[in-house]
């Protein structure tokens, strides 16, 4: 029986692919930084473990109670919105620790085992933001993009051992905890001079239409669990789906 080890599984994208790898029958170590056993099955497949992708110690400890790994999902991460003239470099520091360094950091602490396989799958969690630009969102943009290129490297790197490389690039989710931290961004990061701006952003962000629902990211994270092409990039949800062919035809 094959285990998943998910990080950021106690609400949105995360917890529903924790859930769809249990109802396929696989294994689910899943991580949370404030572990909850309310919102996932009671299984002997189910391991819930404490996980701060920005703490060394931390993870040394979740990877090492899972046991071997079959797939990483880095899905862990902190949504921004906000004016990046008054965003602090410290809070932009605080962005890349979560979606930049603690995905490289858990991606490093399973390679050896992978390697020594010859198998093993990593996939990696970005963003819609990284197939178009938008604006007020330029710090957590330049964070998941930093993960873009490093999953494409990666994959080329580490081909050689049979370790497959993805990412998975969800649109936006209106009931997912980014738009909580989105939001919470608004009042210390966007200065009066963006204000009547940044609300008609935000309203449109929000707005009910063909938004990306944890569903979405599950299914395309169990697709790409088990591609093997050389196929890197999955979009996930209908405008990140729209957004993606909107860019390879300009490409072509």
């Amino acid at each position: 029986m094959k285990t998943a080890f998910i990080t950021g599984t106690s609400s949105g994208y995360g917890l529903e692919t924790a859930r769809l790898f249990h109802a396929k029958g696989w294994n689910v170590v899943a991580a949370m930084r404030t572990p909850r056993e309310d919102v996932l099955p009671k299984s002997d497949r189910i391991h819930i473990v404490p996980l701060d992708v920005t703490n060394a110690d931390s993870i040394k400890a979740a990877v090492g109670a899972a046991g071997p790994i079959d797939v990483l999902v880095n899905n862990a991460g902190i949504g921004m919105f906000g004016a990046f003239e008054a965003t602090s470099i410290d809070t932009a520091r605080q962005i890349f620790e979560t979606n930049t360094f603690g995905v490289m950091a858990m991606t490093q602490a399973v390679i050896p085992q992978f390697r020594a396989r010859r198998s093993g799958t990593l996939i990696n969690v970005t963003s819609s933001a990284v197939l178009a630009p938008m604006p007020l969102v330029a710090i957590y943009t330049a964070s998941k993009t930093a993960i873009d290129g490093f999953t494409a490297s990666l994959a080329n790197e580490l081909n050689h051992f049979g370790i497959r490389v993805k990412m998975v690039q969800p649109g936006y989710g209106p009931t997912t905890a980014f738009s909580r931290d989105a939001a919470s961004y608004i009042e210390r990061f966007i200065p009066e001079a963006y204000a009547g701006y940044a609300s008609e952003i935000f309203a449109e962000m929000t707005r009910p239409t063909a938004h990306t629902v944890p569903e979405d990211v599950a299914e395309m994270v169990w697709k790409a669990a088990h591609d093997d092409t050389a196929t890197i990039s999955f979009p996930a949800g209908p405008d990140a789906v729209a957004l993606s062919q909107a860019r390879h035809a300009v490409a072509a």
